[in-house]
């Protein structure tokens, strides 16, 4: 029988190397392994019975998993093991906030973020995507989270959606070099899928201090990662808000469509343009 994916053959490296590339875009980052794995066991152990002596469940042989593609016995009980990502949450939260805190100075506060474990996204990332731009500039960027380009380049809004936004910027009279542009969350999800909101509250002392470092007098948001918009970026966009410092001071905030969605929804730049009408006035004002 002729296969229906043609006759074998050999790929250049180019060829290999835009497969690769497109694999770690969509997220992939574990091959299929030679020999089949029955993860369900790998996960599981044999919770101890009830009765008299269940107080002395401690001192028994520790249950042992089943080996390697051996089902498990179905007389067995079987209990998921805790999602340590889910216990470590507020001690890891706690640790960012301690840490953050501690950092007084930018290049400080890029190597708090570098050394901490805390946030499993940094295991899949690339690149941490820090900040650019001028640190004394009067406005901060912020979006979400990194895509693809960023990750590879450890910058934020590059690529296609950096130059959109370069666009956007030069049509209220700034550029790249006179703003100043950060993220909530410095690593990218896998697949660019969105944020867990413990990922989000785990970064949050990071771009938290990122701000009170910068003291930017307007802050114009990328998304709703930042303001936790429960009713999301399209339908609060363009409503001024007040992001409050820990000092209890505030800094106006509008929220606007990042330059990720306008590149697939042309006809929201009208929306944008809109927005950025209005940051521009709140420059002015701040003069």
């Amino acid at each position: 029988m002729t296969s229906t994916l043609g006759p074998e053959r050999d790929f250049d490296p180019a060829e290999l190397a835009s497969l690769l590339r497109w694999y770690a875009d969509m997220g992939v980052d574990l091959a299929i392994e030679a020999e089949p794995r029955n993860r369900f066991a790998d996960c599981a152990v044999e919770a101890p019975r009830g009765g008299a002596g269940a107080e002395n469940a401690g001192s028994r042989e520790p249950s042992r998993l089943a080996p390697r593609g051996e089902p498990m016995r179905a007389s067995a009980t079987l209990t998921r093991l805790p999602d340590p990502a889910a216990l470590s949450q507020e001690a890891a939260t706690q640790a960012a906030r301690e840490a953050a805190q501690a950092a007084t100075s930018l290049e400080a506060l890029r190597a708090a973020m570098e050394a901490f474990e805390g946030c499993a996204l940094k295991h899949n990332a690339t690149s941490l995507v820090f900040g650019e731009g001028d640190p004394a500039s009067r406005i901060m960027l912020i979006g979400d989270a990194p895509g693809a380009d960023e990750d590879r380049e450890g910058l934020p809004f590059v690529g296609p959606a950096g130059q959109l936004l370069g666009r956007m910027l030069k049509s209220i009279g700034l550029d790249r070099s006179n703003v100043y542009m950060a993220h909530v969350v410095p690593w990218r999800p896998p697949g660019n899928r969105p944020l867990s909101p413990n990922e989000i509250a785990m970064c949050q002392p990071f771009i938290a201090r990122h701000i009170e470092l910068v003291k930017p007098q307007v802050i114009v948001c990328l998304g709703s990662a930042l303001l936790n918009l429960k009713d999301g970026i399209l339908r609060l966009r363009g409503q001024l808000r007040d992001y409050t410092l820990a000092s209890g001071a505030t800094i106006p905030a509008m929220p606007t469509l990042p330059p990720t969605y306008l590149l697939r929804n042309p006809a929201a730049k009208r929306h944008v343009w809109a927005d950025l009408r209005q940051i521009r006035r709140l420059l002015d004002q701040a003069n």
